[in-house]
């Protein structure tokens, strides 16, 4: 184990270079380490596009970032970032996604101890100390084997939740929002049909079946959808399956903004993806859709909230799974959704439409 628990205040750097549900997931670290050291000098360093998502966040001093394939990039960008690095002096930096541009970065620096995930050879070049996954058997969730590397610096800690934090203004803005686009109307449920991809997923056209069904079951309730820019073509293929009155929000809002309305809802529907776990940070019920597999799993990736109910195929698997690296999850009915929504808002009899 390294003797940082020697120092009074050290100075410590926490490196995500990811994406937003990512770095979601790596806030219980933030947390062990300022209870580690109250006086410590923390910084995290990410990515520009998933920066907000500590902004605010009363357990770090600093934020960093590194836009690799923009201002950061090339040769001179690399030095420049090298040079930032070793003008703060970190005396560690836990490096809990590994990329081979960040081992060189942190050992240029001149960062005495660091701490990375796995075994590489660049970490092992750089004489990066590894923590190993044990190839995820046992199965982890996401956040503890992040803790483990502030576990290998000698912090003790269990707690897995995430946290993301929002200032009074942002949230008045949120309501404001809401209120100019009538999305008043409870309960207000939101529907993020996408997930760039990175996870399995339903077509658009089911979550717009599902809308349609919530719509007939719920009088008055506030069908608000979000989304980015790119994800608007979605979004019309989902007005398709619905005659429903949607609220869309896609492409409208920055990510700090998107955090804000998210904080609003009643609940939150969406398969695997970064806002799902923002909604979970924030303590707004989610219903997620998830693959069985075990890099996808809910024990894995799902949303670390005592407020989520996560929906699998039935039998842990369904018909899509072995055509490919994603499956549509056309195992989990539109259906059972609507009875996990109805269970998550225990809706009264006076709103709701029989069918």
């Amino acid at each position: 184990m390294l003797r940082v628990k020697e120092h009074r205040a050290p100075r410590l750097l926490v490196v995500r270079p990811d994406r937003v549900g990512d770095v979601v997931l790596s806030t219980p670290v933030l947390r062990a380490l300022r209870r580690q050291w109250p006086e410590a000098y923390l910084a995290m360093l990410v990515r520009p596009y998933s920066r907000d998502v500590l902004v605010a966040n009363p357990w770090l001093d600093e934020i960093l970032t590194d836009e690799a394939d923009g201002s950061d990039r090339g040769v001179v960008g690399f030095m420049r970032q090298v040079g930032r690095l070793r003008t703060r002096r970190f005396d560690v930096a836990l490096m809990l996604l590994p990329t081979m541009r960040i081992a060189w970065m942190l050992f240029l620096a001149g960062i005495p101890h660091r701490v990375g995930v796995g075994r590489t050879m660049y970490q092992a070049l750089t004489l990066t100390r590894s923590v190993s996954r044990r190839r995820y058997i046992p199965l982890r969730h996401e956040a503890d084997y992040c803790l483990d590397l502030a576990r290998a610096i000698g912090v003790e800690t269990e707690d897995v939740r995430p946290a993301v934090f929002l200032t009074e203004a942002e949230r008045e803005a949120a309501r404001s929002l809401l209120r100019a686009e009538g999305a008043t109307d409870r309960p207000l449920i939101g529907l993020h049909p996408g997930n760039g991809r990175n996870a399995p997923n339903w077509p658009p056209e089911t979550y717009g079946t599902l809308a349609d069904r919530m719509a007939g079951r719920w009088w008055g309730a506030t069908l608000l959808v979000t989304g980015s820019a790119a994800e608007q073509g979605l979004i019309d293929r989902m007005r398709t399956g619905t005659t429903a009155r949607l609220v869309s929000l896609a492409g409208r809002l920055d990510l700090r903004q998107l955090m804000a309305v998210i904080a609003e809802l009643d609940l939150l529907v969406s398969s695997s993806t970064g806002p799902m776990h923002l909604a979970a940070a924030l303590g707004v019920p989610t219903v997620s859709l998830f693959c069985p597999l075990p890099a996808r799993s809910p024990g894995r990736w799902g949303p670390l909230s005592a407020r989520s109910i996560v929906l699998l195929p039935p039998g842990h698997g369904c018909e899509t799974c072995e055509r490919g690296p994603m499956c549509d999850l056309a195992g989990i009915s539109v259906e059972t959704v609507v009875e996990a929504v109805a269970r998550t808002l225990a809706v009264s009899p006076s709103i709701m439409k029989q069918d």
